[in-house]
């Protein structure tokens, strides 16, 4: 048996294990869950935002409020921001790429709806704007980042960073975090 395999799954393991005895994290995650019940209760959305590997993470959380978790249940109003490949390039290509997330969030956010941004540098220039725009409006800002928090970490209302510097385990650990948010989330509203 390849114990470079090994090293790599304990190593996402350890980090899980530092997540698991941080209480401060999951009081945070309990406050976040709250939060997003409360969103969908008021009928605000829930928005996602990433770039690369984080994109995806972005769209599959997204995912489960919009399509469903363990629940047969309505729809929940969520979306990743990037998906729209038009808008997408033609903002890119008009103003420039830091402004995709940003311009989309001042022409559909409102107060009340929650904006998560996944970044494992936490310093996506993109989300950041996003962001600042977001808390303009009064959209609840979400990061989840690496150990650091990055620059997001000044413009999130709430942080979740990750307690490494390795994207792989980075971005294994967003989903998992996600995950019990969108598991929690539904529960307490169905």
């Amino acid at each position: 048996m390849s114990t470079n395999i090994q090293k790599i799954i304990a190593a996402s393991i350890a980090v899980k294990q530092e997540l698991l005895n941080d209480i401060a994290i999951q009081q945070r995650l309990e406050e976040a869950i709250a939060v997003i019940t409360t969103a969908f209760q008021n009928g605000n959305k829930v928005l996602f935002c990433g770039n690369g590997g984080s994109a995806a993470d972005a769209q599959h959380l997204a995912a489960e409020f919009s399509g469903r978790f363990y629940k047969d249940r309505k729809a929940l109003p969520s979306e990743a921001l990037h998906c729209n490949t038009s808008y997408l390039t033609a903002v890119a290509n008009d103003y420039s790429y830091d402004v995709i997330y940003s311009r989309i969030i001042d022409g559909i956010g409102v107060k009340g709806d929650v904006l998560i941004g996944l970044s494992t540098s936490g310093n996506s220039g993109n989300i950041i704007k996003a962001f600042e725009v977001a808390r303009e409006k009064g959209v609840i800002t979400m990061g989840f980042t690496g150990a650091t928090g990055g620059k997001m970490k000044e413009v999130s209302d709430f942080l979740f960073n990750v307690p490494s510097t390795v994207t792989p385990r980075i971005q294994e650990s967003h989903i998992m975090l996600g995950h019990i948010i969108c598991e929690m989330v539904e529960a307490n509203l169905f």
